[in-house]
């Protein structure tokens, strides 16, 4: 044998399990990959919702002021639930970020926490009887506002209690 002769490659000793193996992990990479595209194309739309949002809103305020409408409590009302619905687009983008960003899931229930919270003071504040066919539909949708506000609100004081405990909360 001379020296200019090759030795034959090293065999693969993980046969065809570790090829498939080795293939799952790439695809779930590149699930996972996709995946991100995905949160960030979606948090790139609340962005862009929440900017004609604030552009649509200035434009509502401007226009009332202009025809002497702005002391009508129910067009402030309006402002209110328009902002409000701001809100919940910026917390909304936030939970997307937080989930981009891999952040823990202790961040993650704050912030879906806290979108409920002003999602359903939105909803209080624009409540009115008059939209309900029967005042025991009224009755219905107030109770049921009202205990979500109560759970929203028990959740908030769990999560400053235990929150610190992050063994009540999975890591993702």
């Amino acid at each position: 044998m001379s020296g200019d002769e090759q030795s034959p490659p090293p065999e693969d000793s993980s046969g065809p399990i570790g090829h498939a193996e080795d293939l799952a992990t790439r695809y779930s990479h590149a699930m996972g990959r996709f995946v991100q595209w995905i949160e960030l194309a979606a948090a790139t739309v609340f962005s862009v919702l929440f900017a004609i949002g604030v552009a649509d809103l200035t434009l509502k305020i401007f226009r009332a002021v202009r025809s002497g409408n702005i002391t009508d409590p129910l067009v402030v009302i309006g402002f209110i639930d328009t902002g409000l619905l701001l809100l919940i687009i910026v917390e909304v983008h936030q939970t997307v970020l937080a989930y981009v960003e891999g952040d823990d899931t202790q961040q993650i229930v704050q912030l879906v926490i806290y979108t409920g919270v002003i999602a359903m003071v939105r909803k209080v504040i624009i409540f009115r009887t008059g939209e309900y066919a029967t005042l025991e539909g009224a009755f219905f949708a107030a109770g049921s506002y009202a205990i979500i506000i109560f759970a929203l609100v028990a959740l908030l004081f769990a999560e400053r209690i235990y929150g610190s405990d992050s063994s009540l909360l999975p890591d993702r």
